[in-house]
């Protein structure tokens, strides 16, 4: 398996005082299934929400460092990027949308590249996502899934699982299974990587860029010279960053 995207510990990264109030505006839940099978998940529902409209949803794959079991940690990076970078008052009066983010458990991935079976994991993922969905009024047609390191692997796994769910993809220094490009070419995708990367090599996404074409897909891929494992933060400040992901629908 090509599971080598350990990330940084974030158990000593403080949120500062903003990050809190931005913090405060996710509800922390719970998902049990009919197995008694649960998983952790954070959710913003978007202010002034209205149930008589349709709302697009982001999909947040954390990376390896956000396991365990508190959900804090998957808000860590600040809003420079990740979930409290939706939430941001400007970017949710622009693009008013929910944001799910949920929670690995220590020691446990989002995938597996070269099984053909889902990881429980992104099983219990895509359930929860199911129920929210039923809960709330949700843009089936405007579904997003982003993901770093361990959560870009995820990100590349699950569109190829449920091909006809997600909108678009935006999966960051992640990697996954070439044979299964077909499955992905219909989804938008904007990957990043950065060529310096030394836990993920670069190679990862290239292939599966590579591979996508190949199937007859058209995905978008940017790299960056010289940025190492935190290619993120340069895609989160790129300067149509939202206006493509939001302008992404399976209806086009």
């Amino acid at each position: 398996m090509r599971l080598h995207f350990l990330a940084a510990s974030l158990a000593s990264l403080l949120l500062t005082n903003a990050q809190l109030i931005h913090a405060n505006d996710f509800l922390e839940r719970r998902f049990v299934n009919a197995q008694g099978e649960s998983m952790r998940y954070l959710l913003f529902i978007p202010n002034e929400y209205d149930k008589q409209k349709k709302y697009p949803l982001v999909l947040w794959l954390h990376g390896g460092g956000a396991r365990g079991d508190s959900l804090k940690l998957i808000l860590s990076w600040g809003d420079k990027q990740g979930p409290l970078f939706f939430a941001r008052a400007g970017n949710q009066s622009a693009y008013p949308c929910f944001i799910l983010a949920p929670q690995c458990p220590v020691g446990k991935f989002w995938s597996d590249p070269d099984s053909e079976k889902p990881r429980d994991e992104i099983r219990l993922v895509l359930e929860i996502l199911d129920s929210i969905q039923k809960e709330f009024s949700v843009d089936a047609a405007r579904l997003y899934v982003m993901g770093i390191s361990m959560g870009g692997y995820g990100a590349w796994d699950i569109i190829a699982r449920r091909p006809n769910t997600f909108a678009a993809a935006v999966p960051i220094c992640g990697g996954g299974n070439p044979a299964k490009a077909a499955s992905m070419k219909k989804t938008s995708i904007w990957a990043f990587h950065g060529d310096a990367d030394n836990l993920v090599d670069v190679k990862e996404s290239r292939r599966m860029i590579e591979a996508i074409k190949r199937a007859g897909g058209k995905p978008r891929y940017t790299e960056y010279q010289g940025v190492g494992h935190n290619a993120w933060e340069r895609a989160f400040a790129e300067p149509d960053f939202l206006a493509w992901i939001f302008s992404q629908s399976r209806n086009q």
